[in-house]
């Protein structure tokens, strides 16, 4: 597989850089990425990934957009309150690039569909906000050999996490009790619309870098930013 003058062209500016160059394009272009959820996370995911030309994106999420989400959503428009997530969602990355392939589940993330739809990918994407299913996607990446770009926002803060990638741990790694996680009472609902935004685009960045073959990606690392005191960290897991 080679990439065509069009593409050349088209990601030129990334091209460019050392640490992509034409084979790094050529491996986003084969590279098949799962998003579980395209709203305030997986909005700016999705639109990273598509842009940078990862030439498969499956899109999962059983949600209608709502006017509430506009104010973090950034891959929806007030036409399209009332209408599907996933399907209004493939048609936004489409219109944004048309080379590459989106394929949309308007459902949700369960044990009975799971292993069936990541089987299919090389690398999930958590734009999700609970427990329940990131201990599926976990343990689901874990059983077939998947990596999981990991993602969590609250109010003002946000972090992210790479597991199952060459070697590193995974997600029970971090939160080993999943009974108790499943447990504790939902977070509030309140999030600067601009916190999802951060948090996905440096999920979208570990996800090029898993393609890329990085040894820098966040894997055996939690990175945690606060908003609102504008301070980040990075702490070890292993």
């Amino acid at each position: 597989m080679k990439l065509t003058e069009k593409e050349t062209a088209r990601y030129n500016r990334q091209i460019l850089l050392d640490e992509i160059g034409e084979a790094g394009q050529l491996l986003l272009k084969q590279a098949r990425v799962l998003i579980v959820g395209v709203g305030g996370l997986g909005s700016p995911v999705a639109l990273y990934l598509a842009g940078a030309g990862v030439g498969t994106i499956g899109l999962i999420d059983d949600d209608t957009v709502s006017e509430t989400n506009l104010q973090r959503q950034v891959l929806y428009s007030e036409p399209e309150i009332g209408l599907s997530k996933a399907e209004q969602a493939k048609l936004r990355l489409q219109a944004l690039n048309s080379d590459i392939r989106v394929e949309a589940w308007n459902e949700r993330l369960t044990p009975q569909n799971a292993e069936c739809l990541i089987a299919n990918y090389d690398i999930v994407v958590d734009g999700c906000d609970n427990f329940r299913t990131r201990y599926l996607i976990n343990d689901t990446c874990v059983r077939l050999d998947k990596v999981y770009v990991y993602g969590a926002i609250r109010e003002f803060d946000g972090q992210v996490s790479v597991f199952n990638y060459q070697g590193g741990p995974d997600y029970r790694t971090l939160f080993p009790d999943e009974e108790g996680m499943r447990t504790m009472p939902h977070p509030s609902k309140a999030v600067l619309g601009v916190t999802p935004g951060v948090v996905g685009c440096v999920e979208a960045n570990e996800t090029m870098k898993v393609i890329l073959g990085s040894p820098h990606a966040l894997s055996g690392r939690l990175w945690h930013i606060d908003l609102k005191s504008m301070e980040s960290y990075v702490i070890s897991l292993v």
